[in-house]
Order: C-alpha cells, then structure tokens, then sequence
C-alpha cells in the first residue's frame, strides 16, 4: 500500500494563447481525475496566515493559484512535501487521506479549489491525531463527529 502523496502532484492546465491573452479551461475527468461538485476560493488572507490544517477522508481536490502565490504542505504522517503555486495553469491534485496546510501566502493572491464532493464535516479529520489513528499510525480509533 503506497502513501497517499504518491498521488499528489502539479497537474499542467490547457493554455490557449492569441493576440488577446491567454485562457485556461479545466474540464471533469479529462483533465482532473473527478466530477467537480463544489467550487471555492481563498483571498484577502492576512500575512503569517495559515488555512487548511485537516485532512479529508474521501475528498479529492485541485487547488489553482489564480493569482499571486502560496505554499501547499503536505504528510502522510511520514514523509512531507511542499508545493509553491505561483501559476494559474498549473493545479495541484490532493488525494483523499493527505494533512494539507496552506501558507506563505502573497499580496492578493487568491487560490481557487475544486472538489469532487459537496461540503461533508464527516469527511474531515480536523485534529492531527486523529488524522493519525485514521491511517492507522497511532493506537486507537479515531474520534468521530
């Protein structure tokens, strides 16, 4: 069984570019592995701030600096990785079962996310420990609700 950041990685959008800019699209199960369920996006967040801190369960997600930059920093609980988004046509995959936090992030950047399930508090671990136990590192059973 591999570690769920095997899955994790920069995804290359589609960049159509003429004489009046540039445009990417982004298109479910072609070039996301996911029905897109829910949209969101991150901005005005204040300097030193750090959102995310949860795992998902079941959740797969693109995460698309739109503008400006941030850092995406992901574990499985043994090996860590960080990614620096700084370009609106690259997206990063996250699949289920990731820690993620985001930080670092730049005058008004603002970071797009699309998810293959609607809101579901039930799908987060919202406690590191917790998030543990979940994949079987820790003793015990995670905690529910």
């Amino acid at each position: 069984m591999g570690s769920p950041l095997d899955h994790c990685r920069i995804i290359n959008l589609p960049v159509v570019t003429d004489v009046h800019g540039k445009l990417t699209f982004i298109e479910e199960n072609r070039h996301i592995p996911f029905d897109i369920k829910r949209v969101y996006y991150l901005y005005d967040v204040p300097g030193g701030a750090v959102r995310g801190a949860h795992a998902h369960k079941a959740l797969q997600q693109l995460y698309i600096c739109l503008s400006g930059s941030c850092d995406i920093k992901l574990t499985d609980g043994f090996k860590d990785k960080t990614f620096h988004l700084n370009r609106s046509y690259m997206g990063l995959l996250l699949s289920p079962m990731v820690w993620r936090s985001v930080d670092n992030f730049s005058s008004n950047s603002v970071l797009l996310v699309l998810a293959s399930q609607l809101y579901d508090e039930d799908d987060y671990y919202r406690d590191y420990n917790d998030y543990l136990r979940g994949r079987g590192i820790l003793d015990g059973p995670a905690e529910t609700g």
